[in-house]
């Protein structure tokens, strides 16, 4: 079928829920992609911080082929393989004691309310289930997660929303503090808030969190759907200030491309959830699971691939601040660590994001005037060159 005829009944049978760009991708390998004219790309979307080996990763890919010759699916019914040897991988590898497979962010930070309901309810009683959450934050669209994100333009139209949530700004203990009573159970943040403008708190904030949840007895709940799987330069961005959370959220990088979610938590909080309390039916079956070992044997080898990722995170983000020194105007703030960055504007960005798919760069826009950029965690220095000429150049033509 030819991409005209494909995106016209893609327009007539498909829910009108995305602003699609009228290209189709037919392969992928790496960091590049190709459409259907054959023209290539450079993704420095990753999927949304989902292909963090890069397309097509070839452990990825035969970890999958070999798998759906054995076994795709069977129910959670019974012993898994792949779920369990998954499990434990994240297991030593992570703060947590347990772990609970979902398919997708908004499944596992839904499955952390809760269990952060449930557990505070066993141990405080009935009168203790507000959840604080920040401002600009983004959880996910099912009712929990929307009610958790703090963007009204997520949940305009969806009301009445879930009661039991409060918001407070991103970075702010003291606001933080004023929020907390008898009633609050949990705090629930993202370790840098993606799709809220690549927002980067102060080095303490979290350490702050962290006390200020030990000293009220409340779980502190990370949603590291999109820093997790080593985004930020560590294999959980918790990493980076020394602190361990009660429960963390994952899913995007976790299955190098395959739909999988997952919540982790310490036995403590673990065990508050008894037989028939949550479930998924397709939750970490033995193709995803075998894909996710996969992705994550290739994260942790050496150490190599995490150390790669600060470094060249590191030079493509002092490539961004010669960006906005040359063009001041323009570039308002550079933020991010890692392999997450985005650059503020103070304009609109989708121009932008069209320009640069023009051009043949996959970029995004998100809280309306930040570029976004989480390329595969293999992204090279010259790659990132190029990127940074054609950001110039449309910026010198005052796009």
């Amino acid at each position: 079928m030819d991409s005209k005829r494909l995106i016209e009944e893609s327009q007539k049978y498909l829910f009108k829920t995305y602003n699609r760009f009228p290209v189709v991708f037919v392969k992928g390998r790496g960091v590049k992609v190709w459409d259907s004219e054959g023209k290539e790309y450079i993704d420095f979307l990753g999927g949304v911080a989902v292909n963090v080996l890069g397309h097509c990763h070839p452990k990825v890919v035969v970890a999958i082929q070999k798998q759906a010759q054995r076994l795709i699916h069977v129910s959670n019914f019974y012993h898994i393989e792949q779920q369990v040897k998954l499990a434990k991988l994240l297991v030593k590898n992570s703060f947590a004691d347990k772990v609970f497979f979902c398919n997708s962010g908004t499944e596992a930070n839904e499955a952390a309310i809760k269990l952060a309901r449930k557990y505070s309810k066993l141990y405080f009683g009935n009168d203790r289930y507000e959840i604080i959450s920040a401002f600009n934050s983004f959880h996910g669209r099912t009712f929990g997660s929307l009610t958790a994100t703090g963007q009204e333009k997520i949940q305009k139209g969806f009301e009445p929303l879930l009661p039991g949530f409060k918001y407070v700004p991103f970075n702010d203990i003291k606001a933080l503090k004023s929020a907390v009573n008898s009633k609050t159970c949990a705090i629930f943040l993202e370790p840098i808030q993606g799709e809220g403008g690549v927002q980067v708190p102060e080095d303490d904030y979290l350490v702050k969190v962290r006390e200020l949840c030990d000293e009220n007895k409340l779980l502190l709940i990370l949603d590291e759907v999109q820093t997790g799987m080593g985004r930020t330069g560590k294999l959980f961005a918790y990493e980076h200030y020394n602190i361990k959370p009660d429960i963390m959220t994952l899913a995007k990088g976790l299955g190098g491309g395959v739909p999988i979610g997952a919540i982790l938590a310490s036995e403590e909080v673990a065990s508050a959830f008894e037989p028939g309390n949550h479930a998924s039916t397709f939750g970490g079956n033995p193709l995803v699971c075998a894909s996710a070992i996969a992705t994550l044997d290739v994260i942790l080898e050496d150490g190599y691939l995490l150390n790669y990722c600060q470094r060249v995170g590191a030079y493509f983000y002092q490539q961004l601040l010669k960006l906005k020194e040359k063009h001041p105007f323009i570039v308002k703030d550079v933020r991010g660590k890692g392999l997450i960055l985005g650059i503020e504007l103070t304009k609109d960005g989708m121009p932008y994001v069209q320009a640069c798919l023009e051009k043949g760069f996959l970029i995004n826009c998100t809280a309306g005037n930040v570029l976004r950029f989480t390329p595969p965690l293999i992204i090279k220095e010259d790659e990132i060159d190029k990127l940074i000429e054609e950001l110039k150049k449309l910026m010198r033509e005052n796009l």
